[in-house]
């Protein structure tokens, strides 16, 4: 009869509390959106489990800081984001509450492939008031005040032209959707395993073979997802807003434009028109609209045209956060570009 290790009952609190002590070992990191926390997730799996903020199907452009965001920025040892041209609402409260973590904009991360806003042509100029809204609309932007931000990171026309004013705040003009390319990921990551190494050098081996494992699926997520774009990529198409530069970029997907640039401005009567007449004349096969937002703009646009529909998700609304999200959300933009291209 083979022998049967027995564990003498004392020994088993002992255990549970030295797994408790594990788990107290890991430093409190919080991130701001899905995509960084993903890649968080990646390099800390076998630690323990970042904190994340803008959560569910809320966007980074329109949140609000809940008091449990407020605490755990109080207690972070790490914070994570992409920096002030995205989410903006986290600018103030890092000043009063992440004073004692180390603050990271990945927005700065070396390696970074930094493309400007695109404007003119089929995509709206990034002026925050477009001309076509409502009178209520302009009414309201013009209340706002000279200068202001959208949340998006999309300054007023005249800041464009206006370098001091563009970066006395250490804001760039560019567009912040930078984790949409696999390339940006890497070099992300790259700062991340840095910080959480110095951070916490205790679990620095396992940081950094997490790292390793997560650098070479990105790489394998960028040959796909290139294969499964490929044979799509020259078919032109429109999307709900602009926030997917990095993905055809790296691609050489063919995009015809978009009905907005801000996600949260509803464009009036007379752009969606021109868009509507755009997706005639560019020949665009597909609209896509995206999970958070009605459908009804994308409907009206692809009325009386050959193009259909379909939905895009960049910042992960509708995923269940984790470490394999990141790679969820960039299949999910390429398996839904390709089955809407597919099929005109």
């Amino acid at each position: 009869m083979p022998a049967v290790l027995s564990i003498p009952a004392l020994a088993v609190p002992a255990l549970l509390f030295a797994g408790s002590m594990w788990a107290a070992d890991a430093p409190v990191v919080v991130t701001s959106i899905k995509p960084i926390h993903s890649l968080v997730s990646a390099i800390m799996q076998g630690v323990g489990e970042p904190e994340l903020i803008v959560d569910g199907a809320a966007s980074p452009h329109t949140y609000s800081l809940k008091p449990s965001n407020a605490r755990a920025l109080q207690e972070a040892k790490v914070v994570f984001w992409v920096g002030p041209n995205l989410e903006a609402f986290l600018e103030k409260p890092l000043e009063a509450l992440g004073s004692n973590a180390s603050v990271v904009e990945l927005e700065n991360a070396p390696g970074l492939t930094k493309l400007p806003f695109r404007e003119g042509g089929a995509f709206e100029a990034h002026d925050d008031g477009d001309h076509e809204t409502a009178a209520a609309d302009d009414h309201a932007h013009e209340a706002a005040g000279a200068g202001h931000d959208d949340g998006h990171g999309h300054e007023e026309s005249h800041a464009h032209h206006d370098d001091h004013e563009e970066h006395e705040h250490g804001h760039g003009a560019f567009d912040t959707h930078l984790w949409l390319d696999p390339m940006n990921a890497k070099a992300m990551a790259a700062v991340i395993t840095t910080t959480l190494v110095a951070a916490d050098p205790a679990n620095a081996l396992t940081y950094q073979a997490n790292a390793k494992t997560l650098d070479d699926k990105l790489t394998a997520l960028d040959k796909e997802i290139a294969a499964t774009v490929a044979p799509v990529k020259d078919k032109p198409f429109v999307v709900f807003h602009d926030a997917y530069q990095y993905f055809e970029h790296r691609y050489g997907i063919r995009v015809a434009g978009s009905i907005t640039v801000s996600p949260e401005t509803i464009p009036g009567a007379e752009r969606v028109s021109e868009i509507h007449r755009k997706v005639g004349e560019l020949g665009a096969t597909c609209v896509f609209a995206e999970p958070q937002f009605e459908p009804r703009l994308v409907n009206v646009v692809i009325e009386g045209t050959s193009a259909r529909s379909g939905v895009l998700d960049p910042e992960a609304a509708t995923l269940k956060t984790g470490p394999d999200l990141y790679f969820t959300l960039l299949r999910g933009i390429a398996e839904s570009m390709k089955a809407c291209l597919s099929s005109t």
